[in-house]
């Protein structure tokens, strides 16, 4: 495995792989590598001929107070997992931005709600560091998991109104054993947060299971939904169209829809979402 630490090294390396005809696939990630990151590497592992991997804590989506400073790092772990999945380069820049980068990306309309509303400016700093990663590893697939179903709807659609030659993939969310999803910011809770974070993926599912059994107003759905969450806060708890992330009022079976959570235990912010 290669390890490449500069913008100009890894736009080298890929232009390389391109010219001799290589197919690359790419995982961008911010780091602490866990199980699910390793799902992505392995979903794109047997699709492509070269796999690439980034580690880099992008501090354009994040806001003030948040987690920047003390956002975990393990780059000795992060390595090995990468060796482990059979990954061809690391991707491992100190910064990404050079002097004078002046350029946003912005998507309008699938980012003003759910994560958005409350997270100003937080995927325009998503859309701009994926299509500078993307521009660099010049990859044609590139993974993102379901747990970020928000994040995956707003890159897809920045890739299609761009007309970027490359397909998004998308990959099932991967739970702990006690069905909490995996994420980098589990390690923040404590060992009663951590049980009471259970309380969000119950309450999705719970939704889910009413759904399944015939419920069709959202407002029902809901209401069961608060009724089995323990939260410290609740940033949202919503029901929207799987495609354009809309509320909607009542369910069709011929139009897909997604619940979807947001919640703090303590001061960590967990998100998660199924399916409807």
């Amino acid at each position: 495995m290669e390890l490449l630490e500069s913008a100009a090294a890894m736009q080298q390396w890929a232009t390389a792989q391109r010219a001799g005809g290589q197919r690359i696939g790419f995982v961008p990630t911010m780091g602490f590598l866990h199980p699910g990151h390793a799902s992505l590497m392995a979903l794109l592992r047997p699709q492509v001929d070269r796999l690439v991997v980034s580690v880099y804590v992008n501090p354009l989506q994040f806001g003030p107070g948040e987690d920047l400073d003390r956002y975990p790092r393990d780059p000795e772990g992060d390595a090995a997992l990468c060796r482990d999945q059979g990954v061809d380069a690391l991707f491992r820049p100190p910064d990404l931005y050079p002097d004078g980068f002046s350029t946003s990306v912005s998507v309008h309309g699938l980012t003003e709600v759910l994560c958005g509303a409350t997270r100003p400016g937080h995927f325009e700093g998503v859309a701009t560091v994926c299509a500078r990663l993307f521009g660099l590893t010049q990859c044609q697939l590139a993974a993102f998991g379901d747990k970020d179903f928000q994040q995956l709807a707003v890159l897809r659609r920045m890739v299609r109104d761009l007309a970027l030659p490359l397909e998004i993939v998308g990959a099932p969310l991967v739970r702990d054993a006690d069905g909490v999803a995996l994420s980098s910011r589990n390690k923040y809770l404590s060992e009663s947060e951590r049980g009471r974070a259970r309380s969000l993926h119950r309450a999705l599912f719970g939704m889910q299971q009413r759904a399944a059994a015939g419920e069709r107003d959202v407002a029902a759905l809901l209401a069961h939904g608060r009724s089995l969450l323990d939260a410290d806060r609740v940033d949202y708890l919503q029901i929207v169209g799987a495609e354009d992330l809309q509320p909607l009022t009542g369910l069709d079976p011929a139009v897909p829809a997604r619940a979807l959570g947001a919640a703090f235990y303590g001061a960590t912010r967990l998100i998660d979402n199924v399916a409807l």
